[in-house]
């Protein structure tokens, strides 16, 4: 049974404002029995207290804890709230900081002025504040609104509870919807869910079956259908057929076929979902041929897509497709704009500067991007795409074109910019984000100053990101795209790489021919072996000790996942360091895990490593865990303001616990972050696989588990071996390993771009 507590909050220690977890000083009421002169003393109590204020009554359900430091704790679970009724509580209340620049000063004379009935004139004739010395009208109004925010917040808050809502979702709800947030949740409760990020369909269902929606109302169910799509759209379709939609709505709904086909229907009339009729079928052909031109379909179709079927897709992603397809049409049919440039003896003269002759097919590569508007080129590891684009841009400086090297991620910008003599910046940063008007600068009205563009590691394209740049490509310009099909997909939604290549609207290379140390890499040749479905290990070690020092891939033998951390622990903390000479572990090492929980995942392998790599460093405590100064971090969403994107990772080179903010590095800019962007970094000793696409690691360390059975694919797999820069260590069970070589089958993403590529035009 759930204790109870009563009182009047005192101080608030700590206030995280993204969550409004808590740590504040109540002071029990006095029971009935307790004689009027006892002193209560205060207590702890810890939790979410959004839009409370010191001198408010509270009324708290809970339970008592006991910290092993501060003794007893009060942990609330619920709370309910009553202002202050008395003069010395009301001083207190206003006092406390709830309006910015109203301090104690102005509270005493406020409630000096109204005395007990201060609360009623804030709320009905705040016109009198104006009364107040000191108070002009537009302290008078900000008083007034500040009173209304924390009023409807916490009115809002108990109207809440009830249905499972979190405080920092309380919020959100009141910053976006103001003093109307009730109304639109007890009216129109599933509108919460379209318009708030954080707050998801099953909160807002929640709240509305609670509230007596019926099962089958059409809100619900036009909902549920957009939150379906959605949630496909998170595993990576940016389209869906429309039979398997109405199967998987019916079932999440609990309502019938037939109901689902109507607001299918209703949805498509009012544009909020758009229908495609699919009437041919996709080829089946493989994408793994070698050479120029004629580019085949990548991977298996979607069982769906073989037969006719209608594809369903929300607005913004059919939107994104048709600009892509749009841009690769206008940028094949306007003419380039580059000077004259003899292509055969352009390339002959890159091999006279390289000191070697070209592949065949590296020879190809240049011609095509030389002579056609839009090409791409695709390849393993150790093929020589690094060859190929060093020598485009050589020729292309000489012939003093603007050219732009450009990549998804700041390392593999970076990288590129070191391979090839030239200036490379992320897509992000190229295309020039406008957080005032929530777009990229660079767009089709205003393209980007550039005759030639290069883009790597273009398999990491999602959709949207993918329709941004290419429409920002000006007509006359050059595009060049340059992936490796077989690493793992876009974290966003979308097969846009392969899709392009399916769609054969430009020539394609693709290279297979190992260059990389001529051909000795274990790197190289296991990547590639990985591909071939080769399940042969180089060779594997007992124990950390009898690793190869001279080799570049070591497979070690783990018994279990707790051997497994304490090999890694070894190999980060002893060998590198001290076998392989590497002496900044946290700089030069990157681990790499299939899965974020388990003994093995990132979450834990990040708690080790922290404790055995920066164990005694100056820290602070976030409700997430503790950041210390010296720590590697990774940023986990784009954050325009601050020019920081998903998968950036930095180091955090101060801790102001004063402050409750910490500063970090990245790429040599620093950052501030406060609590309020906590959210949005974590700890980056160990990140997941998918996390690490685009970039390359000096050291690569890989544990693998039978236990990551769920993750096993080849790509994931070749995609780990081939971040490692100069060695990669793969830690586990032999037989993980041949389960994830095995395991080709991974789950094909479902489009609609490659039907829009077909078409010529609107």
């Amino acid at each position: 049974m759930a204790d109870s507590l009563t009182g009047v909050l005192e101080r608030i220690i700590f206030l995280n404002e993204e969550n409004h977890y808590t740590i504040a000083e109540f002071r029990p009421e006095l029971g009935r029995d307790d004689p009027k002169d006892a002193r209560v003393e205060l207590v702890t109590i810890t939790g979410p207290l959004p839009g409370v204020e010191c001198g408010e009554t509270l009324h708290l359900t809970g339970e008592w804890t006991r910290h092993a430091q501060h003794g007893a704790q009060f942990k609330i679970a619920a709370f309910r709230s009553e202002l202050p009724a008395g003069v010395h509580g009301i001083r207190r209340y206003l006092g406390s900081g709830l309006v910015p620049g109203i301090g104690r000063v102005y509270a005493n004379k406020i409630v000096d002025a109204f005395g007990t009935d201060t609360f009623r004139v804030l709320s009905e004739e705040s016109g009198k504040l104006r009364h107040v010395e000191g108070i002009g009208p537009k302290r008078a109004k900000a008083i007034k609104a500040a009173w209304d925010e924390k009023r409807t917040e916490r009115e809002l808050y108990i109207f809440l509870q009830t249905y499972g809502v979190t405080p920092g979702q309380c919020v959100k709800l009141v910053k976006h919807f103001g003093a109307a947030a009730k109304t639109v949740l007890e009216n129109e409760p599933y509108r919460v869910a379209r318009e708030i990020d954080g707050i998801g369909f099953k909160t807002a269902d929640r709240i509305a079956i609670n509230l007596g929606f019926a099962n089958d109302a059409p809100p619900r169910l036009d909902a549920g259908l957009l939150y379906a799509l959605e949630t496909l759209q998170e595993e990576g379709h940016t389209a869906f057929p429309h039979g398997e939609l109405v199967s998987l709505a019916a079932n999440l709904l609990e309502t019938s076929a037939e109901r689902i086909t109507a607001r299918i229907a209703a949805l498509v009339e009012r544009k909020e979902l758009v229908l495609h009729d699919q009437t041919a079928t996709r080829s089946s052909r493989s994408d793994r041929d070698e050479g120029v031109v004629a580019p085949a379909q990548s991977g298996t179709p979607h069982s769906a897509l073989r037969t006719p079927h209608s594809l369903l897709q929300l607005p913004q992603n059919d939107r994104a497709e048709l600009k892509i397809a749009d841009a690769v049409r206008r940028l094949t049919r306007v003419a380039s704009g580059l000077p004259p440039i003899k292509s055969d003896a352009a390339v002959a003269w890159a091999e006279k500067k390289a000191g070697f002759v070209f592949h065949e097919l590296q020879r190809a590569a240049l011609r095509a991007a030389l002579t056609h508007k839009f090409s791409i080129l695709t390849g393993g590891p150790g093929t020589g795409k690094t060859t190929i684009l060093r020598a485009l841009v050589e020729i292309l400086k000489a012939k003093k074109v603007r050219v732009h090297l450009a990549a998804p991620t700041g390392r593999a910008a970076q990288r590129l910019a070191e391979t090839t003599g030239g200036f490379a910046s992320t897509i992000h940063r190229l295309l020039k984000f406008d957080a005032a008007g929530g777009g990229f600068t660079a767009n089709d009205a205003k393209p980007l100053a550039t005759d030639f563009l290069v883009v790597d590691e273009a398999s990491m394209l999602d959709t949207r990101l993918a329709a941004a740049l290419l429409q920002a490509v000006p007509s006359k310009a050059h595009l060049v795209l340059v992936g490796d099909t077989d690493q793992l997909p876009s974290v966003g939604a979308g097969n846009v790489l392969k899709d392009l290549i399916a769609a054969e609207r430009a020539p394609v290379t693709r290279l297979s021919v190992i260059y990389r140390q001529q051909g000795q890499s274990q790197i190289v040749t296991t990547a590639h072996a990985i591909n071939a479905g080769d399940t042969a290990l180089p060779g594997v070690a007992p124990e950390v000790a009898a690793a190869h020092v001279w080799s570049d891939l070591n497979f070690i033998a783990a018994t279990d996942a707790e051997d497994c951390v304490k090999k890694v622990l070894q190999l980060v903390t002893e060998f590198v360091p001290q076998k392989l000479k590497w002496p900044d572990p946290v700089a030069d090492v990157q681990v790499l895990a299939p899965m974020h929980k388990g003994t093995a995942g990132v979450s834990n392998l990040n708690t080790q490593l922290q404790a055995a790599l920066n164990g005694h460093a100056r820290g602070l405590r976030t409700g997430l865990g503790e950041f210390r100064s010296g720590d590697k971090v990774i940023q986990l969403r784009n954050n325009y303001d601050k020019n920081l994107f998903n998968g950036d990772i930095g180091v955090i080179t101060a801790v102001h616990a004063e402050r409750g903010t910490l500063d970090a590095d990245f790429d040599g800019e620093r950052h501030e972050f406060t609590r309020a962007d906590f959210g949005d970094l974590a700890l980056a000793y160990a990140i997941s696989i998918h996390k690490s696409q685009g970039s390359e690691y000096p050291v690569v360390i890989v544990p693998l588990l039978k236990a990551h059975f769920m993750m096993l694919q080849r790509n994931l797999l070749y995609t780990a071996i081939t971040r490692g820069k100069k060695k990669v260590f793969i830690v586990g069970e032999p037989a993980a390993y041949a389960m994830a070589v095995r395991n080709s089958e991974s789950k094909q993403r479902i489009t609609h771009l490659r039907e829009k590529l077909a078409t010529e035009g609107r």
